[in-house]
């Protein structure tokens, strides 16, 4: 009899239960050893996602013999409606619940642990050869002049068939390194944000606040697999039951990017067919945040209902489509979407109070941070429902 494996799944959760009881109980000096490990990790998965960007997207674009193009299109449209869409319902929920229950006090709190984390014994100064927004945009020409120039027999196959096996090495590392040293990623995470504080300080001081935002991602995960179940014919409590592992590996890394092999997975048991989950996937992992733009939208009108700053949906909106864009170059690490926005927060807080330096917006990554990974689930699970439409418009419309 074959012995019965434990699944990713269980191995984040008790990745997760380590680090709060490593954090809680073990000494600095050992918590440390674990936080050196997480973080060495971290800069070998900073170097392969700009790789598994260029592997993937081009693959997927270049595999796609016809109407390339137009999934490329969808797929922009279909991120960037869905980060709007999340980012005004976020501002309409938290300016109507949150003047309850706000208090400045409870936000110095918060924003005492913002300087706390735990600091490697050393690092490794490993920078990847691409940043990420690079690697959309050569994975974008790449893929869309192999797709369109094979198929009107103006090159040959040299290049698709070595941009193949670079994909090949590339999922051999996902799948062989990355993958089995994830719960290690994530405990190293835990045990940080335990022992500086953040992990109790967030449930204890604002967990109304904390459990607000998480209701929203949540209904918006489901609202998007409930649209993408409708318009595919899926049952839309299996395509949830189905994103369950990504959606756990995500709260774990706090990162969109570092998600996208488990998101793959999750992916083809959707039925997403292969050449569009390798083009949707990382490409959505790079442009759709709409669980980042709920988390900033919320925290932004918090901010300002406990300093006395104006706020309206006239000076929401314009920020909401700005940082729509802006945060395409956020993923790869935790935190990435907030530090995107703090040049952008003066068009909320206004010039003074926006001050990226300054305390306003001190207070906003503080708060911020300790939500992130929640925003990072939400944003991974909303990329699976956009590639379940776009297989759908793919195969319905579009393939030949």
């Amino acid at each position: 009899m074959k012995k019965k494996k434990l699944g990713l799944v269980p191995k984040l959760i008790i990745a997760i239960i380590l680090g709060i009881l490593f954090g809680s109980f073990l000494p600095e000096s050992i918590c440390r050893v674990i936080v050196t490990a997480s973080g060495l990790f971290s800069t070998f998965l900073k170097f392969v996602i700009p790789l598994m960007i260029v592997a993937y997207v081009t693959m997927g674009i270049a595999d796609l013999s016809q109407g390339a193009g137009k999934l490329l299109l969808i797929t922009v449209c279909l991120a960037y409606g869905s980060t709007l869409i999340a980012g005004t319902c976020s501002y309409l929920v938290a300016s109507g619940l949150f003047p309850s229950f706000m208090s400045p006090e409870a936000m110095e709190q918060i924003a005492a642990t913002a300087d706390n984390s735990l600091a490697s014994y050393f690092s490794i100064n490993l920078a990847p050869i691409l940043d990420t927004l690079s690697a959309v945009a050569l994975a974008f020409v790449l893929g869309l002049c192999l797709s369109t120039m094979r198929g009107k027999k103006e090159i040959g196959n040299s290049l698709y068939n070595g941009m193949k096996d670079f994909s090949s090495i590339i999922d051999k590392v996902l799948h062989t390194v990355i993958i089995p040293l994830l719960p290690l990623y994530i405990c190293g995470t835990f045990t940080d944000m335990t022992k500086s504080g953040k992990t109790f300080a967030i449930l204890s001081i604002l967990w109304k606040v904390f459990l607000v935002v998480i209701i929203m991602h949540l209904i918006y995960i489901v609202i998007q697999f409930i649209v993408a179940g409708t318009i595919s014919k899926k049952n839309p409590l299996t395509l949830i039951k189905n994103q369950i592992p990504g959606y756990t590996t995500a709260l774990g890394t706090q990162s969109s990017a570092a998600t996208i092999p488990v998101n793959l997975e999750c992916a083809k048991n959707d039925g997403v067919s292969e050449q569009i989950r390798n083009f949707v996937v990382p490409l959505c992992a790079n442009i759709h945040m709409a669980g980042s733009m709920i988390t900033i939208t919320a925290c932004a009108t918090a901010v300002c209902l406990m300093n006395q700053l104006p706020i309206s949906i006239t000076t929401v909106i314009p920020f909401i489509m700005t940082l729509g864009i802006a945060m395409v170059a956020s993923p790869g690490a935790p935190g990435g979407s907030i530090m995107t926005a703090l040049p952008f927060l003066y068009m909320i807080f206004g010039a003074e109070a926006g001050n990226p330096d300054g305390p306003i917006c001190a207070i906003m990554v503080a708060l911020y941070i300790t939500q992130d990974s929640f925003g990072t689930a939400c944003n991974v699970s909303g990329d699976n429902a956009i590639g379940v439409i776009v297989n759908t418009i793919y195969e319905k419309w579009i393939k030949k």
